[in-house]
């Protein structure tokens, strides 16, 4: 009789299984940035399957485990309903989504679902299975800011991908390496200041929302609010975590509500049917799959909607535009943010259409000045120029992977806010004036980044995004300010005044209005130290001692 009910439960188990299975693979194939009810209409579909499938297992754990249910098995649905959770956040962008995401990997990690049993020795299988869940886990990680979180997954990612190597001698981990390349590349450049916040909107310091009504009426005039955003790069080399560039994580971040709340804290609640609470050993699922109630943060407005698009053609991302600019409000903005390379050798025109242009100078092609017309030809619109667009493509691809201002004009008539990041991001100037039926907001790069030393700025990503994003962080990188403290107040110190052995140094030298010696450079030193009561450790110039007694 029990393993007629153990048989029953196994095979009522293995139907839902597959039906939610093909429900999963229909919505993961939706483009992120869909919208409509019939979007709705499939994540419900697939969200009501998986609560089914996942409380099922928790009521007939017993008997699942009887008929031969595995721990890697639970594991996967955990997985599945984690991925869901991701999906719904990029497609909503609403906080509660990625943090129920987070809920489920961590309960997977700390329940080493994924692990092979010791009496099974290793699976391949499950280590690919192993690797995508870790992969996953980081990258929600890393979106809820969780930073010691993040670093202990690299690691483990890191041995993981290490033993694989090791003990699956006949296979090619070649695209797993890469991907822990990209990782530690990307930690690398995201993480040279160890306190790294955005630049994002807090209820704690900033004036709530609900006083932009009173804003309207003074200035009477609509007050647009930022609904959607749409964030895209193209460049050849890029620091990323698979299709996540580092500067889109940077606007992602920006783009995000300052929780107020403690709803960050919320620990895993697990279920206590069946009296198995924290049962390690079998193939628990004990996990509660709605939090929705513990997590809300009802202070917060909605996030904007973000759409991220890696590496589109023109033609796709014109066609994401334009479903976004159809179901945008009449009171709402969209920010589009372009990051691409806009060199004039991605851009030059064909050898057929270059026959007709007068050649250009040398000296004009380096300094990347404006092209002048020639003579008897007739210009019609900046397509025709060479190093007026962004490159969404291959070299040799011609114009069709150009993107051009034009391209944005027929969309002005809805309001827009247009960032671009580009070497040729001057060349978007003439959208201003040019607009169809609403102004549209441009912020513009330059053209070259900004440096007070021979230092690689873009190595940490784009300095103009950074800048929009964490200023006072791209600030200190820009002028090096982490060297400059610490070499002046290593100098100031009594002990080290003569023993050039304990200084920094830095080659070529760095100007002397930034010297130790410097009275501005002391000047902040010693209301530092002053402030800290530890001033007779520190030795400075007479004149600046005499003035700090008057």
């Amino acid at each position: 009789m029990s393993d007629d009910v153990d048989g029953e439960a196994f095979r009522t188990f293995r139907s839902l299984i597959e039906s939610a299975d093909r429900k999963f693979a229909r919505v993961r194939d939706l483009p992120p940035y869909g919208r409509g009810p019939l979007y709705i209409v499939y994540y419900r579909k697939v969200f009501k399957t998986y609560t089914r499938l996942w409380r099922f297992q928790q009521e007939h754990r017993r008997e699942l485990v009887a008929a031969g249910l595995r721990r890697w098995e639970i594991g996967e649905i955990a997985s599945r309903i984690g991925q869901l959770y991701y999906g719904q956040y990029q497609r909503t962008s609403e906080a509660r989504f990625l943090l129920e995401s987070y809920i489920f990997y961590e309960a997977i990690l700390s329940r080493r679902y994924f692990e092979p049993p010791l009496a099974t020795g290793a699976d391949l299988g499950l280590r690919f299975k192993e690797l995508r869940f870790h992969a996953r886990f980081l990258l929600v990680a890393m979106l809820l800011n969780r930073k010691d979180v993040v670093m202990n997954l690299a690691e483990r990612f890191r041995a993981l991908v290490e033993n694989s190597k090791s003990v699956f001698r006949e296979t090619s981990f070649k695209e797993w390496k890469q991907v822990l390349q990209e990782i530690f590349r990307f930690l690398k450049a995201d993480t040279s200041f160890t306190n790294t916040r955005p630049l994002r909107y807090s209820l704690l310091f900033d004036a709530h929302p609900s006083s932009l009504p009173y804003i309207a009426r003074l200035h009477k005039r609509r007050v647009l609010k930022l609904q959607d955003a749409l964030l895209t790069s193209y460049r050849r080399t890029e620091i990323k975590i698979t299709e996540l560039t580092l500067d889109a994580y940077r606007m992602i971040q920006c783009l995000e509500w300052e929780p107020s709340g403690s709803f960050y804290q919320v620990a895993t609640t697990e279920s206590s049917d069946n009296g198995a609470f924290s049962d390690q050993s079998g193939a628990s699922g004990l996990i509660d799959i709605n939090l929705f109630a513990d997590m809300t943060d009802p202070s917060l407005p909605p996030n904007p909607r973000k759409a991220v698009i890696y590496h589109p053609s023109v033609s796709h991302l014109m066609t994401v535009v334009s479903t976004i600019c159809e179901q945008l409000s009449s009171d709402s903005i969209l920010l589009i943010y372009v990051s691409a390379s806009g060199k004039v050798d991605q851009s030059i025109p064909s050898e057929k259409d270059s026959s007709q242009l007068k050649p250009i100078s040398q000296d004009s092609y380096k300094n990347g000045s404006s092209f002048r017309q020639a003579p008897g030809h007739s210009w019609l619109n900046s397509s025709d120029y060479p190093g007026s667009s962004l490159c969404l493509g291959s070299r040799g691809s011609g114009g069709v992977n150009n993107l051009f201002p034009e391209d944005l004009i027929p969309f002005t008539r809805k309001p827009l806010f247009i960032i671009i990041d580009s070497e040729n991001s001057h060349s978007f100037k003439k959208i201003h004036g040019s607009e169809r039926g609403e102004a549209a907001a441009l912020l513009l790069s330059p053209r070259r980044p900004s440096s007070v030393s021979n230092v690689d700025v873009e190595a940490a990503g784009s300095q103009f995004t950074y800048f929009l994003t964490a200023p006072l962080l791209a600030f200190i990188q820009l002028v090096g300010l982490k060297f400059i403290f610490c070499r002046a107040a290593l100098a100031l110190l009594c002990t080290l005044r003569k023993d050039n052995e304990r200084l920094p140094a830095c080659l070529p030298s760095l100007p002397e209005p930034v010297s130790p010696n410097s009275p501005s450079i002391q000047s902040h030193i010693l209301k530092l130290v002053e402030t800290l009561g530890v001033v007779s450790h520190f030795e400075f110039s007479e004149a600046l001692n005499d003035s700090a007694h008057r």
